[in-house]
Formats: C-alpha cells, structure tokens, sequence
C-alpha cells in the first residue's frame, strides 16, 4: 500500500556550489510512503506525515547553508569564540566567504555536491529512522517552482527575526513582476534577476570592521581587498560573514521581502512623474509581497 502527499513543504535554503558560490534555493517536496496497513488501517495518519515529517525535513535542511562536506572547498571547524558555534570556510571559483554561525545554521551533507540526489538520500537516511515498522519505504521528490519567466537566487540573514530566519546564510530561488503603469515590464524582471545572479543580500546596518569580524584564523589570512564584513547577535547566536564584493548587494534596509520590494521600486528610475511603478518580490515559492513607487 502506497501513502502521498504533494506539496508537503517548501524548503528554504542556501548551498555552497565549487562553481556559483553561495546559492540561495527553494525545492518542494512531495512524500511517497510504502508500507502495510496499521492497527487504524493507514499507512500513517495524514496529521503525522504533515507534522512530523515535515519538521523532520524543517528541522535537518530548511534556512541552513548546506555543506557538500566532501568536498574540499568547504573547510570547518569550531568556532574559538563562542560555544556552539562553528566557522565554515568556503573556496569556490566564483568567490570565497568565511562565515560563523550557531551550528544549527549549518546542514552538513556527506556529499562531493548539494543536489536533489545528495539531499534527497540525507533527508531520506533521516526520515526512515524516525517512521512506525510498518513503514517500509519512503520517496521524496525534491523540485523547483516551475517558473516560466525570470527568477534569481539569493542568500540574505534576518537579525531580527526569532525564527530560522535570522541565519545569516540561508536563500531562496525567486521570481519578481514589474508593472509600468499596469503593464508587465518583462525587460525590468531579465534585468533584476541578471543583477541578483546567485547574489549575497547584505543590509548596511550590519557593516561590521574587519577588526571586529569573527571568523577562523585561517579565514582571516585569506581575506582581500574585495572582502566585505556584516556581523549580528540574533536569539540563536552570532553571526558573522566576509563577502567579496563581486557577489554582493548592500541594500539601504533589512533584507525581508516587503523591504526588497521597496528598495527594487526606488532604483528604478521614473522617466515620467505620472508613471506608476508596482514590483511583486517573491520569497521562495507562493508567497512575497507588493511595493509600489
């Protein structure tokens, strides 16, 4: 007997790839359970698959960076200055970040690349654990958003948010619809999401000195010029991130939706006073929010 739900969950994240960086991303997931009927005649109760698998899937991935801890861009190691915590060190060919984190903020997948393979068997190996005996199999479908137009990929942190939202690494893959007086502006979405390619969101308030950067010794003795710094204390921990600035979006506000959509409505420019501009910002999939200028 088989058991599905679509649609289960959205998971939120960033992953470290050795050539695109730090990506932001959103897979949904669909659950296939195989197994024999219980003492209720289920497989397993609807409630339990929407609320323990899911915080299951929550708990191991959503708003972390992922961590192909094969691979040997990816350096980590305790962090010296604060408990719980850890410094991830990460070369790719586009850029190199230095991060501390709560070790919460950080999924370590035993992989050489985080893809819908790698993260499928992590999640399944942790899933199959927590299941009743007469769950016998679970299939997990990770996929994006089938989206038609443009989207890009981003990576931001919310100090001020109590949930997982403040982890300093986490993303999403995201759409955005511009309206010049009621009309879809196609050519603004091709340019925003070329602009915010695989892009770190960083809000200036969170500038820190590189003096007061925490981050592994080594990190410290491969920063460059090109480097910039962001540091907060949020209710998991602190958090701290080096960014080069090739890969890097400092916006005038905090990074949540509403605040993006607003900051994308001001830059662009108006060629006439009586024009009306209307930006949909999406975060992940389904949901975002509206700003117009």
């Amino acid at each position: 007997m088989q058991l599905f739900v679509n649609d289960l969950t959205v998971i939120d994240f960033s992953y470290c790839c050795p050539q695109r960086g730090i990506v932001g991303e959103s897979w949904i997931v669909d659950v296939l359970l195989d197994g024999s009927l219980n003492e209720m005649s289920m497989v397993l109760d609807f409630a339990v698959v929407k609320k323990q698998i899911k915080a299951i899937i929550d708990e191991a991935v959503d708003h972390k960076l992922l961590l192909p801890i094969n691979n040997k861009m990816i350096e980590c190691s305790n962090s010296t200055e604060n408990v719980d915590h850890e410094f991830v060190d990460v070369y790719t060919e586009r850029a190199d970040y230095f991060l501390q984190s709560p070790t919460c903020a950080f999924a370590k997948i035993a992989a050489e690349e985080i893809n819908i393979t790698s993260v499928n068997e992590h999640l399944t190996d942790i899933i199959l654990k927590e299941l009743p005996t007469n769950v016998q199999g679970l299939t997990l479908t990770l996929r994006p958003e089938n989206i038609a137009g443009d989207y890009y990929h981003y990576t931001h942190g919310l100090k001020l948010h109590d949930g997982n939202c403040q982890r300093i690494a986490h993303g999403h893959r995201s759409k955005i619809n511009f309206y010049i007086n009621d009309e879809r502006s196609t050519d603004l979405e091709l340019f925003w999401c070329q602009r915010w390619e695989d892009i770190y969101i960083a809000s200036e308030d969170d500038r820190v000195a590189k003096a007061d950067i925490q981050l592994s010794e080594q990190a410290k003795n491969k920063l460059t010029d090109a480097h910039q710094y962001f540091s907060y204390t949020a209710p998991q921990g602190r958090f701290d991130i080096a960014v080069d600035e090739k890969v890097l979006e400092v916006v005038d506000c905090d990074s949540t939706v509403e605040l993006l959509a607003d900051y994308i409505a001001r830059q662009i420019n108006k060629p006439k006073p009586t024009q009306t501009i209307k930006v949909i910002a999406y975060e992940g999939v389904g949901k975002g929010a509206i700003a117009s200028a």
